[in-house]
């Protein structure tokens, strides 16, 4: 199923202009003139289209999403749904976006504060939660999750790091982009709704 490009931001949601609606219309027409957008970018073989690697990276996230959808339906109620949301679903993703395998994070201190985050690629905190684990509430007896939200927790994190400018969170359902943010009283980030992206199949290949 192949949706237009302008249907595509029925499943991005981008707060605080983190990312402007306008910058998004351009990377979904394959505006030539952005970086970032060619197949050197993405290191593929001479000769190789962008379009054919998006159409395979696509294709296994397909069944990615199908097993792991199928799988936390039948998850019983006892089970955290932490290790499968992350096995079998966000660190093979991570992995197709490019990242490899994401090595877990001790957690960090900073001013007697302890942010639990799962995960670290080069100084940029990712913080995978359990399908279970809403990305804005507290759940108690969760790890990253107890003693504030996901979102929060990462927020925070970032706001308080001198190094750490940029991160991610996602409970599998969505995944967040953020990045420092000294306007506390308004949130800023970039939010793909992953379930509804794999279950309706919404992406554009390009070429």
């Amino acid at each position: 199923m192949r949706v237009q490009a302008q249907d595509l931001f029925a499943t991005i949601r981008s707060e605080g202009a983190l990312l402007p609606p306008e910058l998004l219309a351009r990377v979904a027409e394959n505006d030539r003139s952005l970086d970032g957008l060619t197949p050197e970018a993405y290191h593929l073989a001479p000769g190789e289209r962008l379009g054919e690697a998006v159409n395979r990276s696509w294709s296994r996230l397909l069944g990615l999403w199908s097993a792991f959808d199928a799988a936390r339906q039948v998850l019983p109620e006892g089970d955290a749904g932490t290790t499968l949301t992350r096995e079998r679903w966000l660190l093979p993703l991570f992995g197709e976006l490019g990242f490899g395998r994401l090595a877990p994070a001790r957690a960090v201190e900073i001013d007697e504060h302890t942010y639990p985050v799962s995960h670290e690629w080069h100084r940029s905190p990712i913080h995978l939660v359990s399908f279970r684990v809403d990305l804005d509430r507290r759940t108690a007896g969760v790890a990253g999750a107890a003693r504030q939200s996901p979102h929060a927790l990462l927020q925070e994190l970032l706001n308080r790091s001198d190094d750490r400018l940029w991160g991610f969170v996602s409970n599998g359902l969505r995944l967040r982009l953020l990045r420092d943010n000294a306007a506390l009283t308004r949130q800023a980030f970039v939010e793909w709704d992953l379930e509804a992206m794999m279950s309706g199949e919404a992406y554009e290949t390009g070429t």
